[in-house]
């Protein structure tokens, strides 16, 4: 069985997990090519209109797929953390693939919730029960593959650069390097280092959210907000990119409690859809590191 897995959207964080996953109960894992023009054009051929960027991407993902797979992961993500929610559009994720796409093979759909170990292998058990009967096999395959996913570094933490920037946003806007035009390249090749989210520790993200009036219900601006309001605070870097997908509602509000937290530190916002030029971000990003270089 030939098991195709979309390189769009969370799959740049887990899928280490996926991949052994599958790999393990034996099945033949593909996946999709690097985000490119033609996955673009497909992805907003098929998909709605109000949808944002990611999500039609990954649907020219799944597109690529549909051919030469067996059976397609859709990974319906709901909660990575208690109390806390993913995008509401990854709950629909399923519905809106299946329903825009023509001549779909088998998918695999089932809710995941990761918020503890039981939990998570419950769409374990259930995914794996398409591959093989045998359920010591899924249990085998699904410590594998847990074991491949803690060991799984997706953060980036430049180093021995004079001016050091924090990129901020949902994980898929800053490691496709499509959709963000290759932004990190081009801030090195500026001379500027790039921090992520991930080399901040849990502890350091949750003490800043506890100031917040009420606690975040979105896995997604719990993170942005942390690592934004602690990096700032202590100058670890000279300034802050928030890359937001148009028409983003969760970007809409944590933007504007980052905005209020950090008041006067340099903080740019890059709004991105299928419209975006490279070159006006090319020219707003150039601005901002004069800017920083001129402030230093």
């Amino acid at each position: 069985m030939i098991v195709g897995i979309p390189k769009g959207l969370l799959y740049y964080k887990y899928n280490p997990f996926l991949q052994t996953f599958f790999s393990e109960l034996g099945a033949e894992v593909i996946t999709s090519e690097d985000t490119n023009k033609k996955i673009l054009n497909e992805g907003i051929k098929y998909s709605v209109d109000e949808a944002c960027l990611p999500i039609k991407v990954f649907h020219g993902h799944v597109f690529s797929l549909r051919d030469k797979s067996d059976i397609i992961v859709i990974p319906r993500i709901m909660q990575v953390k208690k109390r806390e929610y993913i995008c509401p559009k990854f709950c629909g994720l399923p519905e809106m693939i299946i329903n825009s796409i023509p001549d779909m093979p088998k998918t695999i759909t089932e809710p995941i919730y990761a918020i503890s170990k039981r939990k998570l292998y419950n769409w374990a058990e259930n995914a794996g029960s398409i591959i093989t009967k045998d359920k010591s096999k899924i249990k085998k395959a699904f410590n594998r593959a847990l074991i491949e996913q803690k060991g799984y570094d997706s953060g980036i933490k430049d180093e021995n650069y004079r001016l050091n920037i924090a990129l901020v946003g949902h994980p898929y806007n800053i490691y496709d390097d499509f959709i963000n035009m290759n932004i990190v390249k081009k801030l090195n090749k500026l001379g500027i280092g790039v921090i992520t989210e991930e080399c901040l520790s849990e502890d350091l993200i949750n003490k800043e959210v506890d100031d917040l009036y009420k606690r975040p219900f979105w896995t997604f601006a719990r993170n942005s907000y942390g690592f934004a309001s602690h990096i700032s605070k202590e100058k670890q870097v000279n300034g802050i990119i928030y890359i937001s997908s148009f028409a983003c509602g969760i970007d809409s509000v944590v933007v504007e409690l980052i905005k209020d937290k950090i008041d006067e530190f340099p903080f740019m916002i890059l709004k991105i859809d299928e419209h975006t030029g490279e070159a006006g971000l090319d020219t707003r990003v150039e601005a901002f590191a004069d800017m920083l270089e001129r402030s230093c």
